[in-house]
This record gives structure tokens, sequence and C-alpha cells, in this order.
């Protein structure tokens, strides 16, 4: 496996200053359409609100419904004295170099709250744009549903068309309160030399619902990502989701832990994998700590390329007796037949690999408004023939 040898100081981290944009289709069109390759609509098309980091510089900021707020953190923190009891509640500012990195340097974030009740109509977007080559980018992002509230968050985290080298830090701690619910969805569209390190951890109290959905199809020369959530109150429920495909130069660590310690919660982590050359560490990590818990563990890889890797790194732990924990892991390369069952009917062999390709990928993400997992497909279309 490689070892994560590259750290902060290899980057700049010299203040990158931008001009706040109210109009965001002034930005340029490179900036625009790499935007939107991440999920992120510049004229806020069916969204509630609207966040846009450049470099360091919050450059765009707007909530357009009642009871929703989007701001920065280092606002929010000024803003509200009880947020720094939520600011490294989750996460150890220590836990590794790039933690601590984030703890003594980091610039902004988003803050994204839903109050009591309020029931987000659209989604929010947020994104964390890298616009300066050899950049080292820190961010502290905190997000919070209160009591019987609904938000559905979209991100799109990427670099633009011309920066080669960097890096990007995000620490990411969410708080879902009682019977509250929160879709998370993230998409990287990074430049092929980034080095990405997010670290996010989530708290889920009674009754609450978090739904996580990932998508990377395009070459990271190293991610690694291991969100951790906390099912803290009775009949709490979490779900992750990935979609991950490595091309040449690409190495991914990627996973998912949920911790099951109050009784009657559930979790499920799903995920797709492909790779055409690079490698991809696939973690899944359910602890059951309480009665009457149910978890589900999946992942499933695809292998195109002869010099690919994907290793699974499934792992139950029930600590408690009647939980009940289950995982499912498969790793391999198309089957002959399934290409000679399609050809047979009338497609050549590229046409009825894509095919299949597409099938796998195409997996339906919960909590997605329609138009985004339009987007996303159309993600996954693109990418997969770049693939085949």
């Amino acid at each position: 496996m490689k070892e994560l040898k590259v750290l902060p100081n290899a980057f700049s981290d010299e203040p990158c200053q931008h001009a706040y944009i109210e109009d965001l289709a002034k930005l340029e069109e490179k900036d625009r359409e790499r935007m939107l390759e991440s999920g992120v609509d510049v004229d806020g098309r069916g969204r509630a609100g609207t966040f846009v980091q450049m470099d360091h510089s919050v450059v765009h900021c707007t909530a357009r419904q009642d009871g929703l707020e989007i701001m920065s953190t280092s606002q929010a923190l000024e803003k509200y004295d009880w947020l720094k009891d939520y600011r490294w509640r989750l996460i150890r500012s220590d836990q590794d170099e790039f933690t601590a990195y984030a703890r003594d340097k980091a610039r902004h974030g988003y803050f994204i709250r839903a109050l009591p009740g309020v029931k987000a109509t659209y989604p929010l977007q947020a994104c964390l744009y890298i616009a300066e080559d050899n950049l080292a980018q820190a961010v502290h992002n905190i997000v919070v549903v209160e009591e019987g509230a609904e938000l559905n968050v979209v991100t799109g985290c990427a670099s633009a068309p011309d920066v080669r080298r960097g890096m990007h830090m995000g620490i990411s701690e969410f708080y879902v309160k009682k019977n509250a619910k929160l879709t998370f969805t993230m998409i990287h569209n990074w430049a092929e030399n980034m080095h990405v390190r997010p670290r996010s951890a989530t708290y889920i109290e009674e009754g609450g619902l978090f739904l996580s959905n990932y998508v990377c199809l395009h070459r990271v020369e190293m991610l690694q990502m291991y969100p951790t959530a906390y099912l803290a109150g009775p009949g709490a429920t979490a779900r992750f989701n990935s979609i991950l495909a490595a091309p040449p130069g690409t190495y991914m660590d990627v996973g998912s832990r949920v911790v099951l310690e109050a009784p009657e919660t559930r979790a499920e982590s799903i995920a797709r994998t492909i790779t055409t050359g690079g490698d991809i560490i696939s973690r899944g990590h359910l602890i059951g700590a309480a009665e009457g818990v149910k978890a589900h563990l999946e992942c499933h890889g695809l292998i195109l390329s002869e010099k690919g890797l994907i290793h699974a790194v499934p792992e139950l732990e029930a600590r408690v007796a009647g939980a009940e924990m289950s995982h499912e892991a498969a790793v391999g390369k198309i089957a002959p037949e399934e290409i000679e069952y399609l050809m047979a009917r009338g497609l050549d062999e590229e046409e009825a690999t894509a095919t299949i390709v597409r099938g796998f990928l195409n997996v339906h993400l919960d909590g997605l408004p329609p138009e985004l997992q339009r987007e996303i497909d159309k993600a996954i279309e693109a990418s997969q023939k770049a693939m085949v």
C-alpha cells in the first residue's frame, strides 16, 4: 500500500484574496463549468442557498428560505457563542498532521443550520474551490439540523482547470438533532496531482436520519477519508453510499465507520468501486454497541485493468448479544460470458463493456433531488466512456 508521506508544509498557505461576487454568473466560464461538473449550479436554480469559498476567501453566500442559515464558520463563531462547543467536539484536533494543520491554519469553511421544524424546500449548495496552483486549503465546516428539521446539502469540492497540484483539508462536523434528517452529498472533482484529506464525523440523536452520498469519478493523486457516524439516540439511522473510480495514477483510501451506540439503531454502508489502473482501499467498519441494532456493509469492486488494485476491508464488531450485522464484499473483473451475451445481441465488445460499467455504477442515491441525480448520472455516463 502507498504511504501517506505528503504533508501540508509541502504546499503554500499564503493568503490568496478574491473579491466578493454578488452574481456568480460573472465568474469565468471555466470556473462556472467546473463547479457545475461538481454539482454546484452558479445560477442557484432549485437551490435554497449557496456558499462558495475560493482558496481562502468566501466569495459568495446567500440563503433563500426563512429558517435556513448559511455563512462562513468564522462569522458564525462570532455570531453564536454556543457554537464553540460544537467545534472540534466530534473530531480531535490532534488526530493527525492534517487536523493539527486545520486547527492552526483553517480559514472559513461553511456553517449551515436548519432551525427547529424547518424543512428545506430545495437543497443548499456549497463549493470549496481551489483556484491557485500549489495551495494548501484548510477549512472547518459545521452543519446543525435542529429538532424536527430536514435539510439537503450538496457540496462540490473542486479545483480550477489550470490547477495542477495542491492539498485540501476539510474538517466537517454534522449534528442531526432529535427526529431531524440530513442528506449530505459530496462530489469531488480535483486536479490530477491533488492530495485530499477530508476529516468528518456526524452525531445523530433519537429518531434522526443521516444519509451520506459520496462521488469521485476522476483522477486524484491521493485521497484519504474515513467519516464516522455516531448513532447516539434510540432509533437513529445512518446510511453511506460511495461511488469511486480510480484511473491510473490515483490512490484512494476511502471508507466509513458507524458506531451504533443506542438501542434499535440502523446503519448501512454501500460502496461501488472501479479501477482502470489506480489503487482503491475500500474500508467499512460497523460497531454494534447496543441491543436491537441492525447494520449491513457492502463493497463491490470492478477491475478493468491488469494494473489496478481494489482492496476491500470490511469490519463487523458486535459488542452485545443480539446485534444483527452482516457484510458482503465482491471484487473481480467483468465475466467473459457477460460480454459475450451482449455481443450476441448486436453490441460490439466496447459497447458491451460500457453497458456493464454503466449498470454497475448507476446506483440510485437516496435523498437526492431528481435534477442532481440526473447530473450524477451524466457524470457517470461520461466517466464510463473514458474508462473503457
